[in-house]
């Protein structure tokens, strides 16, 4: 076959590569060219990036970080805040950001469950791993929130 050519539908190819998928984002991603906060296009766009790969029928799971709301580590030695208040804080971080990224992924269509760490029954399911991996079946967008719920671990700890 000419490899200039795409993949005729149904050719192995054109299939994913892989059934799962675990994404983390970086808080500092969201805030596009601004200094803080989230930029609504840059969640537009990772959206409907999401979208199209979900349609691939490769099931997502989601992990985002705070920095562009909340800087624990620099915060904690600037203004002497306690380390865990402070990682503690991040992880909320961490909720705003995947309440954002849900509320845009669920407005393109695509069903999205968050779950988090830190109960908060009002916003989020509790972080059950057998929960995460049913929903993930189901076809739904898995958004993990508030990392590990513990104090001195990254965004990259929870990923892993």
């Amino acid at each position: 076959m000419n490899g200039d050519l795409p993949a005729p539908p149904g050719d192995s190819l054109a299939k994913p590569s892989y059934r799962r998928i675990l994404l983390k984002l970086s808080g500092e991603a969201l805030m596009g060219r601004q200094a803080y906060g989230i930029d609504e296009k840059v969640l537009a766009s990772l959206s409907a990036e999401i979208r199209e790969v979900t349609a691939l029928g490769v099931q997502v799971a989601l992990v985002v970080g705070g920095g562009n709301i909340f800087r624990g580590i620099r915060t904690s030695k600037d203004f002497g805040i306690d380390r865990a208040s402070a990682d503690y804080m991040g992880m909320l971080a961490t909720v705003i950001n995947s309440l954002a990224l849900q509320d845009v992924l669920e407005r393109d269509g695509v069903t999205t469950r968050v779950l988090s760490a830190i109960e908060m029954r009002a916003i989020a399911e509790p972080y059950i791993r057998r929960r995460a991996l049913r929903h993930l079946e189901k076809g739904r967008v898995v958004i993990f929130a508030a990392l590990t719920g513990n104090p001195y671990f990254t965004p990259l700890t929870a990923a892993a």
